[in-house]
């Protein structure tokens, strides 16, 4: 069973083809990638790739890459990870790579050049059999039912669509934003629930508790960073941005 596939870069002779050769690797196998490989490697033909690249090992749920350049950097990114992305220094070997989704971008003589790898295989403990005492908090209880959860989907939205870098929304963007699901969403109303997310995601201490001192700054930078790093908030959770008004409250 294959846990592992490989996209190599888009060529002349793909377009109008769809999706070109896949290559599907099963757990232990190994692909080598580069400019001049031996059958059943992928060869890359462009002259600014090494001969022998790089090497791509299938581990199950996840995948290895190992830098066989002498130079060249590697990076591998999580297309769907708001900028995650790791680096592969050359020579290294078997850096492993945590994305379901990744892209290894080669530099190559002025081009970046795209190989994809999803890791589609997923496996999960079964329960907690025989598991005593009571059951273990949450790290981040959030209610998504409610209007600060509303704010904080709106506050993620523009980096949930595709733009991990994208600025964030202004107060009067998130206002308009909410609008069709909280029609008497304010600036002032608004504010009060990015104040309470601070507090409720500890970003700092409730006011009964809260020394004297400067405004905490980058507060919304800080929410949607903690939200997209721990999966609080996901592409699917901006429903509640559309719904019908009455099903998202505070």
């Amino acid at each position: 069973m294959y846990s592992i596939i490989v996209v190599p870069p888009p060529t002349t002779e793909d377009e109008g083809k769809g999706t070109g050769t896949q290559y599907r690797l099963a757990p232990g196998e190994r692909l080598v990638f580069g400019r001049s490989v031996p059958g059943g490697g992928l060869r890359i033909g462009h002259d600014g790739v090494s001969r022998r690249a790089g090497e791509i090992a299938a581990h199950g749920t996840f995948w290895t890459l190992s830098n066989l350049s002498a130079h060249q950097t590697y990076v591998v990114e999580n297309p769907e990870g708001a900028g995650e992305h790791i680096k592969v220094a050359p020579g290294r070997l078997d850096a492993p790579v945590p994305f379901e989704f990744s892209r290894i971008v080669l530099p190559a003589a002025g081009d970046l050049l795209p190989v994809e790898v999803w890791a589609p295989r997923h496996d999960y403990l079964r329960g907690e059999d025989g598991a005593d005492g009571e059951p273990t908090a949450p790290a981040f209880s959030v209610d998504r039912t409610k209007r600060y959860f509303a704010v904080l989907a709106a506050l993620c939205e523009p980096r949930l669509r595709g733009a991990p870098h994208a600025p964030l929304p202004t107060m009067d963007q998130v206002v308009e934003r909410l609008r069709p699901a909280w029609p008497a969403a304010s600036r002032t109303s608004v504010q009060w629930n990015i104040d309470y997310l601070a507090v409720k995601l500890r970003l700092k201490p409730g006011p009964e508790t809260a020394e004297p001192g400067p405004r905490l700054n980058g507060k919304k930078e800080s929410l949607v960073s903690l939200a997209l790093r721990f999966d609080l908030v996901r592409e699917d959770d901006l429903v509640v941005l559309a719904a019908p008004s009455g099903q998202v409250r505070r």
